[in-house]
């Protein structure tokens, strides 16, 4: 053979190893059964013994379960997706696996075992040749006759010997050649591998991509969805509520059983009951009577979904603004600083927290039942309302944060009707109160108490100082329900909803005091006249719409009230009596 040919023999050697490893693994890619019929092959495809799974599940649970619907459209595809594979499968044995079995088994060993016969030829050419010249040799020594016969007849075979090599060696040569030829057909089965991959793909995409809107959207109109942990507004949107289902279903509850609970939000509840509960508000399955008589385990709920919010419900962007207003001096002017930033607040944040502060300020009536006024309510809720976004050392963060949140919670809850004018219907799904106590479920259906039982406590507001605070507290914890023996009485202030308006009465009626002057002057009863250390602006607080006012404009702010007012309305009449007579207390 010339060189170029043995070359070819080199390849077809290397390119029949290749073929026959490509089979194999091709072979081994197949799921179903090679070379069987449809139906067969169908019973050998793991993705259809999948989906005949998934569709028998489907029909065990039904519609009426999320997982139901889920299992049923998955089983459908996957059944589709079990066709287009077979159809693949198919269509890579006819056009790639049995070519190349053709190539590798046939073709080359073909081509191989003609060039052993050209060796077994040429071995017979040169056999015949040694024949024939030897047989010639013999000839020219000796004169014989039939040795001449003999020599013509072993010519005549290395003649025909030689005949067969050429024409052997002319049919290998063509057959190599051709093959050398033909290689770019052998490399067209490998791109025709991927076409078909790509096309099966293909088609597998675009089952997957159809079936998927269709699975969100069984998702979506599913209810039944976590809401600790997740976005306010999405859990709202999903639900189709305006309040959260946690914070509902918690302040409901709490309003039926934990209004008069000592230490409510500030008492650990049992965490495996708080457990409990997270885990069926998750699934919205809640038994009311099971946690009546667990008020704590209520609060602490309330407290982990407002703290695992990803944002919290007075939301990150006016964390800043929050802090800069409560850091105003002015208590008038603080609180018109917090009432802007309350009204930035998004729709959905805005009606929760309304809602919450509302019941907030409900929960501290009962301050000297449960002892959680205003202050400390703020204490042990306000960090699970706001607190900022950025990380820094922790031990600092909450310490300053805390101290800043409580100044921005404790007079909105205050003034909460001042906020938040009107009533507020709490239970708004009515599926959440005992059925005993139907009453409590909003303070548009309860009954109001008694001036004397609650005014005093709704006159709380936030300290000007510590020791101003502790002062308060020391009056407030003695004698609250003695009747006063002597001396005019001055009624208490009004601030149910249906009589707080966005603006106080007028200065006629209702003075401040500053922390100042609580020590040292009392004014003689039943005028109130202001110290003159006073600052003009504070001496009287204008009528909140007077004749041409703009009613757009912003609403003054509730006035502190002074040490005198307080002990009036709370009608602690002994104490002022004992503290004029040591002279602590000294009329104008």
């Amino acid at each position: 053979l010339s060189d170029d040919l043995l070359q070819v023999e080199k390849r077809l050697e290397l390119v029949k190893q290749v073929s026959s490893s490509t089979h194999k693994k091709l072979t081994a890619c197949l799921q179903g059964q090679q070379g069987t019929e449809l139906d067969k092959r169908s019973r050998k495809v793991p993705l259809a013994s999948l989906a005949q799974s998934l569709l028998d599940g489907a029909a065990v649970l039904g519609d009426d379960f999320l997982l139901g619907k889920v299992l049923r459209l998955c089983g459908e595809t996957q059944e589709h997706l079990a066709q287009e594979l077979q159809t693949f499968e198919l269509q890579m044995e006819k056009d790639i696996i049995e070519p190349l079995s053709t190539l590798s088994e046939v073709e080359i060993p073909n081509i191989q075992k003609q060039r052993k016969h050209l060796a077994k030829l040429v071995l017979d050419m040169d056999s015949a040749r040694t024949r024939w010249q030897s047989s010639k040799s013999s000839t020219l020594t000796s004169k014989e006759q039939h040795l001449g016969a003999k020599a013509d007849s072993l010519r005549e075979e290395l003649e025909e010997a030689a005949n067969r090599v050429e024409i052997c060696r002319d049919q290998l040569s063509t057959d190599m050649y051709s093959f050398v030829a033909k290689e770019t057909d052998y490399a067209n089965y490998f791109q025709t591998l991927i076409e078909l991959q790509a096309e099966y793909h293909r088609k597998s995409l675009e089952l997957l991509q159809n079936v998927l809107p269709q699975i969100k959207a069984q998702q979506e109109l599913w209810i039944e969805k976590p809401c600790f942990g997740k976005p306010l507004e999405e859990h709202l949107r999903l639900s189709g509520r305006d309040i959260a289902f946690p914070i509902e279903a918690c302040v409901t509850m709490l309003l039926d059983c934990g209004l008069q609970e000592e230490g409510l939000f500030r008492v650990a509840p049992a965490a495996s009951k708080l457990k409990k509960l997270k885990a069926a508000l998750d699934c919205g399955v809640l038994d009311v009577q099971e946690y009546s008589a667990d008020p704590h385990a209520v609060a602490g709920a309330l407290k982990s979904y407002l703290r695992e919010l990803p944002e919290p419900l007075m939301t990150f962007d006016l964390y800043d603004e929050w802090i800069q207003a409560s850091n105003v001096q002015d208590q008038e002017a603080c609180l018109q600083a917090l009432l802007l930033v309350c009204e930035k607040l998004p729709e959905p944040n805005i009606n929760n927290f309304r809602y919450l502060m509302k019941f907030l300020a409900k929960l501290s009536e009962s301050d000297t039942i449960n002892k959680m006024n205003a202050g400390n309510i703020a204490i042990v809720l306000g960090p699970n309302l706001l607190w900022p976004q950025s990380q820094g050392n922790l031990t600092d963060m909450m310490t300053t944060m805390s101290l800043q949140v409580v100044r921005i919670i404790e007079p909105i809850i205050q003034h909460a009707d001042w906020f938040f004018p009107g009533e507020i219907e709490f239970n708004i799904t009515g599926h959440y109160g005992s059925p005993v106590h139907t009453n409590h479920n909003s303070i548009s259906s309860s009954a109001w108490p008694e001036p004397d039982q609650t005014d005093g406590k709704k006159g709380h507001r936030r300290p000007l100082s510590v020791a101003t605070d502790n002062m308060l507290l020391e009056f407030y914890r003695k004698d609250r329900a003695c009747p006063p023996a002597d001396g005019p009485t001055t009624p208490a202030v009004n601030l149910r909803p249906s009589a707080c308006h966005r603006t106080p009465p007028p200065s006629a009626t209702r003075r401040s005091t500053p922390p100042s002057a609580l020590l040292g002057t009392v004014p003689p009863l039943p005028s109130l006249p202001l110290p003159p250390s006073l600052p003009p602006s504070l001496k009287s607080i204008p009528s909140p719409n007077p004749p041409g006012a703009d009613p757009a404009c912003p609403r003054p702010a509730p006035p502190a009230l002074s040490l005198w007012s307080t002990l009036v309305q709370r009608r602690t009449w002994p104490q002022v009596r004992t503290l004029r007579e040591k002279g602590n207390l000294k009329s104008a």
